[in-house]
């Protein structure tokens, strides 16, 4: 294997060889950073991004004006992201309504900082959570899978629960906490979910029916944005967003507290940011955030090398432990699991075939502010 030490390294921000699907130009710079460049062109901050901040405002305002108590939802997890913005969103008159998808895995400080956020700003919460004995039966698939995406049934449940709650209190915006400039660009292969997806994976390797995940299918995804017309916005990609500084905002307002680094919110992410990717994998999740970072300005990239050397110690044993107990794994069955022959989402059924093949359809989506454009330069390439 290559040593780190030669991986070629961007010549702008600090992604390297290892990160799928990266190339660079005669001058070092990779093609991740080229992407940032033209989102930052569709998605400009200062007086412009405050302008079109304030005009999308505007528009939710409108569309709800009909609805009693909210004109959109925000999705929370007790984070920086979700937490500067329905601070944000409040600010700017807008209505929201949380929402938040408890897999049961939550971090103490994660609960408080979202009852302390909502509590100071008089924001009502919608909690969904799935039964815990199910949704572990379906890590447990994941994790039998061999494959990198064992987050996927998180992430699709949230996105399956913000569109259930818009639709059940009537409203058509769904407002996320991403940007780009601090999140930085995952490579599909290190990241990849669909409905399907979960699906297949479970059908598989699980033992329980799913009979209380809130997951994603296409045809229900489909009538959410084209019969009920609900959008998903991620109104950050407007705003001079610097972390630190945020950080430290949410501090003093809210008693927020900080909860070590980047979706350390959640014990089961713990799990997979410092052990399982890096122990089966090689992958370094830490270079993607930091060459976002990198890239608006936000850190020097001596910065962003240093911090990928001392990221957060949390206790790998204990969170070891607590995964073996919670999903019925002895170590020698653990032992086997961290073994697996690896695999792919492609090793499984998905709804990637339908997104290449109606591209064109995906791409109207995209241009109706339907789908994020994230989704349509990943998910519908071949």
């Amino acid at each position: 294997m290559q040593s780190k030490k030669t991986l070629k390294v961007c010549s702008r921000c600090v992604s390297d060889k290892t990160v799928p699907g990266i190339s660079f130009d005669t001058n070092g710079v990779c093609n991740y950073c080229h992407i940032h460049d033209k989102l930052e062109k569709e998605f400009p901050t200062g007086q412009e991004g405050q302008k079109k901040f304030l005009e999308i405002v505007e528009k939710i305002k409108k569309d709800g004006r009909h609805n009693k108590k909210y004109d959109c939802v925000v999705g929370v997890s007790g984070g920086c992201d979700s937490s500067y913005l329905i601070y944000k969103v409040k600010e700017a008159g807008l209505r929201p309504l949380a929402v938040h998808f408890d897999n049961t895995w939550n971090t103490e400080v994660a609960t408080q900082n979202i009852q302390r956020v909502l509590k100071r700003l008089n924001i009502d919460l919608y909690t969904y959570v799935v039964d815990n004995e199910e949704y572990d039966d379906i890590l447990r698939s994941f994790l039998k899978a061999g494959v990198k995406d064992i987050e996927c049934p998180t992430d699709i449940g949230l996105i399956g629960t913000l569109y259930r709650a818009a639709e059940k209190v009537g409203v058509r915006y769904i407002l996320d906490g991403f940007s780009f400039r601090t999140e930085g660009i995952v490579p599909i292969d290190w990241c990849y979910m669909d409905g399907k997806y979960v699906e297949s994976v479970h059908k598989q390797f699980g033992a329980r029916k799913m009979k209380t995940y809130p997951n994603l299918r296409i045809l229900n995804w489909l009538r959410w944005m084209l019969i009920k017309k609900i959008k998903r916005v991620r109104l950050l990609n407007y705003i001079d967003y610097n972390k630190e500084r945020v950080k430290k905002l949410l501090s003093e307002k809210f008693d927020w507290q900080w909860y070590g680094e980047k979706h350390a919110e959640n014990r089961y992410t713990i799990f997979c940011d410092h052990y399982f990717w890096s122990k089966k994998f090689n992958m370094n999740f830490a270079q993607i955030e930091l060459s976002g970072l990198v890239r608006s300005g936000q850190i020097t990239k001596d910065e962003a090398l240093r911090k990928m050397g001392n990221t957060k110690e949390f206790d790998t044993k204990e969170i070891i432990d607590l995964v073996k107990k919670r999903l019925s794994f002895s170590d020698q069955e653990f032992e086997k699991i961290m073994n697996l022959p690896k695999k792919t989402y492609r090793d499984y059924k998905t709804y990637k075939p339908i997104f290449e093949r109606y591209r064109w359809f995906f791409w109207l989506l995209y241009k109706m502010n339907l789908v994020p454009q994230s989704f349509y330069m990943k998910y519908t390439k071949k």
